[in-house]
C-alpha cells in the first residue's frame, strides 16, 4: 500500500456488547465494513502482529492509548488497533489492556491485511498467517500516510518496531497537519 491508495472494501466480523442478552456473554455478532470504521474521518490505523504479544502490548497499542489527546489535537478523529485475530482474542485484549479510546478491528481470516499487502507466514514463531507491522494516516478511507516496518518478509527473525510507533506517527502530524483553532 501507498499514499494516495484507497483502502479494500472488506466485511470485518465483530462481536459487540448487547446489554439486552442476559447471562455472562452479553454480546452478538456484528458485520462491519471498512466504509463503517473509515468513511468521512481522519484516523491513524495501525496493525500489529498479534494481541497479547509483548511489544504490542507493551510499547505500541499502550503508546497510541495514553497519546490519544495528541493525536486528537492533530485533527485525528479515531485511532484503530488492527490484527490477524478474531473478535474474541481482540475483545480480551482490549479489556484486558483497558482501552478507552484505542478501538480494536478484528481481521480474524486477514482478508483486509492480504488485501493490503501486509499478510505474512510467522510459522517460525507458531503463528501462522499475521499481519507485518505498519500503521497509516487514513483520511476518509484514502492513506494519507504509510508507516511501514522494514524487512518485509515471512518468517522474518525479528519483529522490527519503530517506523510504526505512536512517537514517529505524531512527529509526521505535527509537521504534515495544520490544524484550525477553535
Amino acid at each position: 500500500m501507498k499514499t494516495g491508495y484507497k483502502l479494500p472494501e472488506v466485511t470485518f466480523h465483530t462481536r459487540v456488547r448487547d446489554d439486552s442478552i442476559e447471562g455472562p456473554n452479553p454480546f452478538r455478532w456484528e458485520d462491519k465494513t471498512t466504509a463503517d470504521y473509515f468513511a468521512g474521518k481522519r484516523v491513524v490505523l495501525f496493525s500489529l502482529p498479534g494481541a497479547f504479544t509483548p511489544t504490542c502490548s507493551t510499547y505500541q497499542l499502550p503508546g497510541f492509548e495514553k497519546g490519544f489527546a495528541d493525536f486528537a489535537a492533530q485533527g485525528v478523529d479515531d485511532i484503530y488497533c488492527m490484527s490477524v485475530n478474531d473478535s474474541f482474542v481482540m475483545n480480551k485484549w482490549a479489556e484486558n489492556q483497558g482501552l478507552v479510546n484505542v478501538k480494536v478491528i478484528p481481521d480474524g481470516s486477514g482478508e483486509f491485511t492480504r488485501r493490503m499487502g501486509m499478510l505474512v507466514r510467522k510459522d517460525n514463531l507458531g503463528f501462522g498467517l499475521r499481519s507485518w507491522r505498519y500503521a497509516a494516516i487514513v483520511n476518509d478511507g484514502v492513506i494519507e500516510a504509510w508507516f511501514e516496518e522494514p524487512g518485509l518478509c515471512d518468517n522474518h527473525g525479528e519483529d522490527p518496531y519503530g517506523v510504526s510507533s505512536p512517537e514517529t506517527l505524531l512527529t509526521w502530524l505535527k509537521e504534515n497537519t495544520k490544524v484550525e483553532a477553535a
